[in-house]
């Protein structure tokens, strides 16, 4: 201990500044630049410490910092900023899609020409990449490592094309890589992931000089640090994305033009749980879509990505969720795009998202890469499942649904855009529950008030619809009013629903109060309908349907199609509808929220079917209604869940399928996306004629 301190007559030991300390190179870039206070370790902190010292991380990926950082990052905090970091599987979707693919496919073209290799190789150099939403940099660094494998391949062709050996091609290597970490732009809200990002790229730049060293065999090591990842601690819908680029600057004469490529992950936040900074964000950026309200806080950076990038070749790929690619997002989020220019290039439809890290969030998400400049190719991928493995298929035009056909865009329709009966919403009680009873509600009315009978109706909801449960309601339209006040206990109900909306803070419900014994919208059918429930389970293949009486009351959250024959029920109860239904539909997590005026009046029903087809629809559908009929203490939930669904049923479904399908063309559909192909340009088509 002694011989390695000396003692200046003070008393106090200093430690020796041996030589050896020389050895180690000068490091710079900033990395040390803060001074940091060490934490107190118990003795179990410090054999973990030791632990991780042995172990070589020469060869770990510097993404896995993402992941270990969404691991003790707080559940609520991760949540509130929409912080999921992706899987690397999933970001070589985007970076093979966005420009990967496409340099790998030069490369081969050309890599037996040393000149059109260095001029890949020139190309690749200005080539730069920025993440808005970086987080820990996972998608800078794969980026990057790709990169720079590729140059590594460019330049063994070069050594070999020159006809030299391994150990003949020695050259000053520094000079060798043409892409440094400074090639890598980010923005970050969190300082913590920003700095991780900063450095997990030098680690990997690192790495890649080490595989450059071992190939060339002359040591390559970057040091001191000169250069720098751009990465930026703020709020990226709040920044300038050009001055943050330095796009004006680097746009003059005197400077390499580079080649500008944005992607990432922006935050997965719903449009109900953004906060009020969220909103505030959403108000700064989107100011330009009147009705921006409706969208979920990721469509904020494909405004402004936007907008960055007209009347320029930049390209961008986003994983996003794939709300935006649905429901009443499209009308609003992709008519701006769309009148911005924006053309989509590939795309990843509906996979389930996933990463290494702990707590996983339950997310379906979708891949979109755009510019505003048209490209000769197109991509689309496909996922029988959410969970299989893609199939590329190369598309004529990618639609804002990620079908492979013509552009359009699904907007509120009031009417049918068919020659089929009308869809209506069920009525609305608004009445504090006083009008709504359950089974013990109307036994118990019952033995108290016998008179009130004649009005107790049996009222259809969503839920006990589809779970198998009895619901009933107190139904006094045109109930005479001398009947009501020998009610005692149906009159105190309708006082508690005048109290109820007396005291709204809307005054349309105040008024109301006028009327305390009628539900608040009345749309009930005069006749037999056919029942659609507006929320239903994702994980079904089919969202049940049924015909009621007019004596059945539909509630709110229910839609009912009057005078619909069994020919309509099959047809909406068909695997064509479904797959209309699960792509322009609006979604509530991840269930389906169906709507009239945008699933089912903008549905393209078969055009002229002939007698013989519309009756082997309703004979198919009737055998739908009896294969359920088998089942009677079967609830529709448990009929229709993929998991339990009795063969006979789904044999069932499959032959009206087929019977649907011929209404349409002479051959069956092969997949959901093919039918959603044909569909949409069906569905043009009427629009043109309607003209």
């Amino acid at each position: 201990m002694k011989d390695n301190i000396k003692n200046d007559n003070s008393g106090i030991y200093q430690p020796v500044k041996r030589k050896i300390y020389n050895m180690f190179p000068y490091v710079n870039g900033s990395l040390f630049a803060k001074s940091i206070s060490i934490p107190t370790f118990s003795a179990e902190m410090r054999t973990i410490l030791l632990g991780c010292c042995s172990f070589n991380w020469g060869k770990v990926s510097p993404v896995i910092f993402g992941s270990l950082f969404q691991s003790v990052m707080d559940k609520e905090k991760r949540r509130n900023l929409g912080a999921h970091y992706t899987s690397e599987k999933n970001i070589m979707k985007v970076v093979k899609g966005l420009f990967l693919d496409e340099l790998r496919q030069e490369f081969e073209t050309v890599k037996h020409d040393a000149r059109k290799l260095g001029q890949l190789h020139d190309r690749i150099s200005k080539m730069r990449f920025f993440d808005p939403a970086c987080g820990c940099g996972n998608f800078l660094i794969i980026t990057y490592r790709e990169l720079r494998l590729l140059e590594i391949e460019i330049m063994q062709e070069l050594r070999r094309l020159s006809g030299r050996s391994h150990h003949q091609l020695v050259i000053d290597v520094s000079l060798l890589s043409q892409l440094d970490v400074d090639n890598m732009y980010g923005i970050e809200m969190e300082e913590f992931p920003a700095k991780i990002a900063e450095v997990a790229l030098w680690l990997t730049d690192h790495q890649m000089n080490m595989a450059l060293s071992a190939e060339f065999g002359s040591t390559f090591i970057r040091l001191p640090l000169v250069k720098s990842a751009n990465i930026h601690n703020g709020n990226a819908l709040r920044m300038d994305w050009k001055e943050v680029l330095s796009i004006s600057s680097e746009n003059s004469e005197d400077t390499v033009q580079p080649i500008w490529y944005i992607l990432g992950n922006p935050p997965f936040i719903g449009k109900h749980l953004r906060n009020s900074e969220q909103n505030q964000d959403m108000e700064i950026s989107c100011a330009a879509i009147p009705v921006h309200g409706v969208m979920d806080y990721v469509c904020a950076w494909y405004v402004k990505a936007a907008q960055l990038i007209q009347n320029s070749n930049i390209r961008v790929a986003f994983v996003s969720t794939n709300s935006i690619t649905q429901g009443e997002q499209v009308g609003v989020l992709w008519q701006y795009l769309l009148a911005k220019g924006i053309t989509i290039n590939f795309a990843h439809r509906t996979f389930r998202w996933s990463n290494e890290a702990r707590g996983n969030a339950a997310v379906f998400c979708v891949i979109i890469g755009f510019s505003a400049e048209k490209l000769p190719w197109k991509k689309l991928y496909d996922y029988p499942d959410p969970d299989a493995e893609p199939m590329e298929i190369k598309a004529k035009e990618i639609n804002p649904y990620l079908a492979n056909a013509p552009t359009v865009v699904i907007g509120s329709r009031k009417k049918p855009l068919c020659n089929v009966p009308e869809m209506i919403y069920g009525s609305k009680p608004t009445d504090n529950g006083f009008l709504l009873l359950t089974d013990e509600d109307k036994d118990k009315l019952l033995q108290n008030e016998p008179g009130a009978k004649p009005f107790i109706q049996p009222l259809i909801s969503a839920h006990e619809f589809i779970n198998g449960y009895s619901r009933w309601c107190l139904w006094l339209v045109d109930a005479d009013p001398k009947t009501l006040r020998n009610l005692p206990q149906v009159m105190k109900r309708i006082e508690g629903v005048k109290d109820f909306r007396l005291q709204s803070k809307k005054d349309a419900t105040v008024r109301l109060a006028d009327v305390p014994y009628l539900f608040a919208e009345i749309r009930q059918p005069k006749n037999d309908y056919v029942l659609i429930p507006q929320h239903s389970s994702e994980n079904r293949k089919y969202i049940p349907l049924a015909f009621f009486g007019p004596e059945a009351i539909v509630h709110n959250s229910s839609s009912a199609v009057p005078n619909a024959t069994i020919y309509h029920f099959g047809v909406l109860t068909s695997a064509m509808h479904m797959a209309w239904m699960r792509q322009v539909c609006g979604r509530i997590k991840g269930d389906y929220r169906y709507s009239n005026t945008i699933v089912y009046n903008n549905f393209p029903w078969p055009e002229s079917p002939n007698a013989l087809k519309i009756a082997r629809v309703e004979a198919a559908a009737k055998n739908v209604l009896e294969a359920r009929s088998l089942f009677p203490s079967a609830t529709l939930a448990d009929l229709y869940d993929q998991v339990t669904m009795p063969k006979s049923l789904l044999d069932a479904h499959k032959s009206l399928d087929i019977a649907v399908d011929a209404c349409y063309r002479g051959s069956r559909f092969k997949s959901e996306l093919e039918r959603l192909e044909f569909l949409f340009a069906l569905y043009k088509n009427i629009l043109k004629r309607s003209e």
